[in-house]
Order: structure tokens, then C-alpha cells, then sequence
């Protein structure tokens, strides 16, 4: 590593499966169409970056500091996200694959995840107020004391929340996805 932070740099079509990042901390810049697989991006630093098809399934990402960071088009299958650095995460998913990952006991209200595959993520714990769940697929995604106040799951579906072990005060639904808050009653719901 030749230098120890860049800014406002763009990043395309790079492997870095065979290529080392150039610093430890990243500001401002844009990585297009990046292949991180199973890089080990632990103690880097991420602030105002984006993030464009790129690949990061399986990232080690101790430590790692993502501050308003935008995930759009990517790959993100494995993460660990509650192994991040918990100071100022903050980030956004836009037509993200993010299944078996971990939001386990993060803070990250306010988060937005739009089009997004979530199959078997973990959110227990998590702080997910405000949060908004835009046409996302929730299929086998752990929710248990996990804050859901005032989060928007209007449009999400295949999602398994029990009312009484969450907190969803607040927390916005559809007529069309309340089966997903009534499963545990095992009850037919039926169109009329």
C-alpha cells in the first residue's frame, strides 16, 4: 500500500482478488463494477462512497467504518455487518443481494433498503427505526427484539415478524402483507 487515504476517486472494473487496495481509507470515492469477494476489508475506512455492481459476498469487514455509504447493484452475500465499526454506519441498499447476512445489534435506523434480496438475514436486536423496506423479498429473515418503529414495510412481503417479540409501534404495513405479522397464529387469511 502506497498511500494511506484517497479522495474523490473512481474505481472501475478492478479484481481485487488478485489486486490490493491502494489505501485504508476512502473518502468520497466510487467503485464501479468491483470485484471484492472474500477480501478482507477489515480497519478500512469507507466515508461518502459509493458502491456500483460490485461483488463483496463473503467480506471481512472488522472494524470497518461505513459512513453514508450507497450499495446499488451489488453482490453482498455473508456479510457480517455487526462486526462493522459501530461509529457513524450509515448506508443505503438499492437492488442489493444481501441474503445471509448479519444486522445482529447494529443501530441502523433510518436505513433503506430498496429492491433488495434479504433471504435469512439476521436483524435480531437490531435498531431498525425508520428503516424502510421497499419491495424487499424478507424470506427466512430473523427479526426478534428487533426496533421496527415507525420502519416502512408497506411493500416488503415473505417476512415472518411476531408483534410480541419485536417492537413495532408505529411501523407501517399493507392489507396485502399483514400475514406476515399473523403467521405465528397459524390462521388462513383470505382474499375477498
Amino acid at each position: 500500500m502506497t498511500e494511506k487515504y484517497i479522495q474523490d476517486k473512481t474505481f472501475s472494473n478492478i479484481d481485487f482478488t488478485t489486486n490490493e487496495l491502494e489505501a485504508k481509507e476512502y473518502d468520497g470515492c466510487t467503485f464501479n463494477n468491483c470485484d471484492f469477494s472474500s477480501y478482507n476489508l477489515s480497519n478500512y475506512k469507507f466515508i461518502d462512497c459509493h458502491f456500483i455492481e460490485c461483488n463483496l459476498s463473503m467480506c471481512k469487514i472488522n472494524n470497518t467504518a461505513f459512513r453514508n455509504i450507497q450499495f446499488k447493484n451489488c453482490k453482498m452475500l455473508g456479510l457480517l455487518f455487526d462486526s462493522c465499526n459501530k461509529f457513524g454506519l450509515e448506508f443505503s441498499f438499492e437492488n442489493c443481494q444481501l441474503n445471509h447476512s448479519s444486522f445482529y445489534d447494529t443501530k441502523i435506523s433510518k436505513t433503506k433498503f430498496i429492491n433488495c434480496s434479504l433471504i435469512e438475514v439476521d436483524f435480531t436486536k437490531a435498531d431498525l427505526t425508520e428503516a424502510t423496506f421497499e419491495n424487499c423479498n424478507l424470506e427466512l429473515a430473523v427479526f426478534d427484539a428487533t426496533i421496527l418503529k415507525k420502519a416502512n414495510l408497506s411493500t416488503a412481503y415473505n417476512f415472518d415478524i411476531d408483534a410480541d417479540k419485536n417492537q413495532i409501534r408505529k411501523a407501517k404495513f399493507s392489507i396485502n402483507n399483514l400475514a406476515g405479522l399473523l403467521r405465528k397464529y397459524d390462521i388462513v387469511i383470505e382474499q375477498p
